[in-house]
């Protein structure tokens, strides 16, 4: 018996019932458009009515319909390009016992699938699935909703909150102990002035991690920089060690600038002094007492490359991919103790991609690291006048 033709309203009522999960209005909207146009005929090639392949084309969902034999009539390209349907089948097995339940009690289903990645790397495509009845002659649509970029996107929402929940309790609960401890203690001044000075080191604590939470928050807002202008290498550089010297002087660390001279990049001047203050920062934070940190600048075509090389206690190979990740340390206690937020190298690197630029990492442990900054040239090359060049005795 031949497959009875689909009518296009019986697609709507379809598309109505599980409007939930279709952007209703967008589609109502086309479907308006598309019922204003001259009617003129559709040549039949697959079994669908003039109108019925217009209507699946406004989806913005991956959409197949299905016949009672379980051949496909009509899928959208999205549901070709996911590898959902090749030919006239439908290949991922849990979609056809789906529409098969669906074909025989009527009852729209919905459920969440996994498909294999169809990008390099990625390892699976998640789909939100809804399939319903087309009248009463066996035919199906299917409906998937790609989730993969949503579920990641909330994978790292709930990271964060997690993270923020944990390093902001810190701080916060030292506060209260030590406002308590300081209230019982009001009989002796020296136990109340020396438990001020540890609230006052919450507190600036504190005050870093929620000025951090901003920066990176306006950075990954993924706004324009509002007014890129040129920037002096040189003049940012020394003003990043001039927020620096008070910490470097504290552990007699000496901070030297060298390389070229001259330099121009294309950018934000606060935002660049941000991100070498905090490489500088990281390098003081780890490098032992009476050591030196190197900034230096260089020309490389049409770029410009700044790096902060230190002498300290370097990076294992196995957590140099991940430094740059929001919180992540190597050393979890050594960096609560230096006062670290551990949101300054995700700083560093949003700072730089908001650039046009990136930042990359050198390092050997027990030889210290080299973090290098990649920032576009001004005027699109790189010319360096004059240029100088750094002190071999420094580099070491």
């Amino acid at each position: 018996m031949p497959p009875r033709l689909l009518n296009v309203n019986e697609l709507l009522a379809s598309l109505a019932a599980m409007g939930g999960f279709v952007l209703g209005s967008f589609v109502m909207l086309a479907i308006r458009r598309q019922a204003d146009k001259p009617r003129t005929p559709e040549p039949v090639d697959d079994g669908l009515p003039p109108g019925v392949a217009s209507v699946l084309a406004v989806l913005p969902s991956s959409a197949v319909v299905l016949d009672r034999e379980d051949r496909v009539l009509r899928a959208s390209s999205a549901a070709r390009a996911f590898g959902l349907v090749r030919g006239e089948s439908l290949m991922a097995a849990e979609l056809l016992a789906l529409a098969r339940k669906v074909r025989r009690d009527g009852e729209i289903r919905e459920s969440e699938i996994e498909t294999a990645g169809r990008k390099f790397g990625q390892e699976s495509t998640s789909f939100a699935v809804r399939v319903a009845p087309l009248g009463s002659h066996g035919q199906v649509l299917v409906l998937a909703e790609d989730q993969t970029e949503r579920q990641r996107v909330e994978a790292v929402r709930r990271d964060f909150v997690a993270n923020v929940s944990h390093e902001l309790k810190t701080p916060v609960g030292a506060l209260s102990l030590l406002a308590e401890t300081v209230q019982d203690a009001a009989d002796d001044p020296e136990a109340v002035k020396r438990f001020a000075g540890r609230m006052q080191h919450e507190a600036a604590r504190l005050t870093y991690l929620v000025q951090d939470l901003i920066t990176l928050s306006r950075i990954q807002g993924g706004e324009p920089i509002p007014a890129p202008a040129q920037v002096p290498v040189d003049e940012t550089v020394h003003e990043a060690i001039d927020r620096c010297n008070t910490k470097a002087s504290a552990k007699d660390i000496t901070l030297v600038a060298g390389g070229a001279e001259g330099l121009k990049v294309w950018g934000d001047e606060e935002l660049l002094v941000t991100a070498l203050r905090n490489l500088i920062d990281n390098a003081v934070a780890y490098s032992p007492e009476h050591t030196r940190v190197v900034i230096s600048a260089r020309p490389a075509g049409n770029a410009v490359e700044v790096s902060v090389s230190d002498q300290g206690i370097g990076i294992p190979e196995s957590a140099q991919e991940r430094i740059f990740e929001r919180f992540f340390r190597v050393d979890a206690a050594r960096s609560r103790a230096t006062g670290g937020t551990g949101l300054g190298l995700a700083i560093v690197k949003h700072v730089a991609v908001a650039h046009g630029g990136e930042v990359a990492v050198w390092s050997k442990e027990g030889s210290g690291s080299t973090f290098t900054l990649r920032l576009p040239a001004f005027g699109g090359q790189a010319v360096p006048v004059p240029s100088t060049t750094i002190p071999q005795e420094a580099a070491k």
